[in-house]
């Protein structure tokens, strides 16, 4: 036979086959369970035996090998075969006993503590002499967990009824006052309708999660029969048994609206998946770019408006036909009413004033004043200030803007300042509250020697409890232009303070009479010694 016809093509096809049963043959089964030649060809040579052809005579016709021709031809069962993992020896093999290990011991473990694949990566680099690609391993890990599955693995399919509301917290960057800031999103959405809703809070204590709550239900006009939140964010702590202590805060607030609420449990976000889908979704369609306001409550009232708007323009995923506000008219129906009389948030603490006059609310440090060192006293702490009081009389000691985060220095109103300033002014150029003067006051103090320091900062201190600090620095302003050779100290700075206080004219003006001479002469203090009335 001459070359290059039938019998060397044939051998070549014999090679290819035995090296294509070679590569595609799982250990430990035989040739038998291998289909090694396409479907049509199978039938072929069925059809050929069928017809009577020999066996030697299909080989040649279709170019496959005689004892090919022979397994199909006798085949009694054609019934397709499930796929086979057909993997072969690995380099992580001589490891998977310490991998196996690894995976094991992690189901006792919480799930955002366990080993990932990279994690075992580097775990094998480290402490054996693996020289794997990551993607081997990863391969390993991804067939280990597939093959160790728990029955009680994967997720539930939830209905929810109409009102219930799940809520979290998000954070994204936000322009608030013209300072950027982490904004905490409060998101509130209605899985049976997939609305979503979304409150700018400063942070995610109790006192911010009733608030924002309110604010959303004030915007729906209802309340949720149910709330259902992550793992006790804002809301309480959850202990090592898993009981949930609710913050007084939040357990008067559930109380006063008659809500339920229920506690996902841990690790478990897909129980509310509605809302964890929203916190991405809400902050990539509404923050992005990120938002400008002059505060938290603007910034909310943008958000909420815009979350309208996003609802009327979208499909419900389960209802091409009907949007998500039109949904959304179910859920609001199932709401209750809004309470007669607004729930405030508000949390009540006892603290000790250091030596300073100072207490600690949260890790942030408030001034009460020097008179009250080593006194108790009593703090109303609200989503945005911080109001302390005199436990005994319920008086207002001072209020200030709440701090969130662990910041440094005492935040101070110069007002409480004044009356230790006054009583030791030999502290004036250390004192925290001198950048709080005017500069023209504030350089004419410097320029003071002791005697007329010491009266000035006295009558600064009188005018800010009569009138106020800034108007107080008002006054030493218009007394210094006034007279500066005389100063605050010699100028009735109570009587002008007031004036300002009340909008009334202080006597500067250069059109009309100084009218600071008339004041001293109905205080009885009559005019300066060699000073001529005006």
């Amino acid at each position: 036979m001459e070359r290059g016809t039938g019998p060397p093509r044939l051998l070549y096809s014999r090679v290819a086959e035995q090296r294509l049963i070679r590569r595609l043959q799982p250990a430990g089964l035989g040739k038998e369970r291998i289909l090694t030649i396409p479907m049509p060809k199978q039938q072929d040579i069925r059809r050929l035996d069928r017809q009577g052809v020999p066996h030697a005579e299909i080989a040649r016709r279709l170019h496959v090998d005689r004892s090919t021709v022979a397994r199909y031809a006798r085949m009694e069962d054609c019934t397709p075969k499930p796929p086979v993992d057909r993997r072969y020896g690995s380099k992580i093999d001589p490891y998977a006993h310490l991998v196996d290990g690894w995976l094991e011991s992690d189901r006792l473990m919480p799930r955002k503590q366990r080993h990932t694949a990279r994690r075992i990566h580097d775990r094998l680099l480290s402490e054996t002499d693996y020289d794997g690609e990551y993607s081997t391993t990863q391969r390993y890990v991804r067939r280990w967990r597939q093959a160790n599955q728990a029955p009680s693995d994967g997720y539930c399919e939830l209905e929810w009824v109409p009102g219930t509301a799940q809520v979290d917290f998000g954070v994204a960057r936000a322009r608030i006052a013209g300072e950027w800031v982490e904004d905490h999103c409060l998101v509130v959405t209605f899985p049976h309708s997939n609305m979503r809703y979304v409150a700018s809070m400063p942070g995610e204590n109790a006192e911010c999660l009733c608030h924002g709550l309110l604010l959303v239900f004030g915007h729906v006009g209802g309340v949720p029969p149910v709330l259902v939140l992550d793992n006790a964010t804002g809301a309480g702590h959850r202990d090592a048994k898993g009981h949930v202590t609710l913050t007084k805060v939040f357990d008067a607030f559930l109380s006063r609206h008659r809500i339920e609420a229920r506690f996902c449990n841990p690790y478990s976000g897909s129980e509310k998946g509605s809302v964890e889908n929203a916190v991405g979704f809400l902050r990539r369609n509404l923050m992005v770019p990120p938002l400008e306001a002059e505060s938290h409550g603007q910034l909310t009232r943008v958000m909420l408006e815009r979350c309208d708007g996003l609802a009327r323009a979208r499909r419900h995923h389960r209802s091409a036909d009907t949007s998500i506000m039109e949904r959304f008219a179910a859920d609001r129906d199932a709401l209750m009413p809004l309470p007669s009389t607004r729930f405030d948030p508000i949390r009540w603490e006892i603290r000790k004033a250091d030596k300073y006059g100072r207490i600690d609310i949260d890790s942030n440090r408030y001034l009460a004043g020097g008179g009250w060192h080593g006194r108790r006293l009593l703090a109303a702490v609200r989503w945005d200030s911080v109001r302390i009081a005199d436990p005994e009389s319920g008086e207002t000691v001072a209020e200030y803007p709440r701090r969130y985060g662990k910041t440094a220095g005492t935040l101070r109103d110069p007002a409480l300042v004044m009356p230790m300033l006054a009583a030791r002014p030999g502290s004036w150029r250390e004192t925290p509250i001198r950048p709080d003067f005017p500069e023209d006051v504030r350089e004419w103090l410097d320029r003071a020697d002791g005697r007329r320091l010491r009266d000035s900062l006295r009558v600064i201190a009188q005018a800010t409890l009569a009138a106020g600090f800034d108007n107080a620095m008002l006054a030493a302003s218009d007394s210094i232009g006034l007279r500066p050779e005389a100063g605050p100290a010699e100028t009735d700075l109570v009587s002008l303070a007031l004036r300002h206080r009340d909008g009334e004219p202080d006597g500067t003006d250069a059109q009309g009479p100084d009218l600071l001479d008339y004041d001293r002469c109905i205080n009885g203090d009559g005019p300066d010694d060699g000073e001529e009335g005006r």
